[in-house]
């Protein structure tokens, strides 16, 4: 999954470098990304909303991309894969 992940990636920074907002579908998954904004979110300590970029279904699979540090620091990521079976071979 790291390398399906790490297009995601990939097109989560293309989106990012646009800075325009997007709402679609990716490798089957609804995901949508925001732009940063100016004005904080309500009750909020933050001094501007930041861009951020989800994709998935939260309880089923889900990752997101928050550039909560500023437009061009690196993004903090989320995944939740907790519900995402695995196959295992037997020999």
């Amino acid at each position: 999954m790291s390398s399906n992940l790490d297009e995601v990636r990939r097109f989560a920074d293309t989106l990012h470098a646009a800075n325009q907002p997007w709402t679609g579908e990716l490798f089957g998954w609804s995901a949508e990304y925001n732009p940063e904004l100016a004005e904080p979110p309500i009750d909020s300590r933050l001094s501007f909303t930041p861009a951020d970029f989800c994709i998935g279904e939260s309880g089923v699979w889900f990752f997101s991309r928050q550039w909560e540090n500023c437009r061009d620091a690196a993004p903090v990521e989320f995944l939740d894969e907790r519900n995402v079976v695995r196959e295992t071979f037997r020999s």
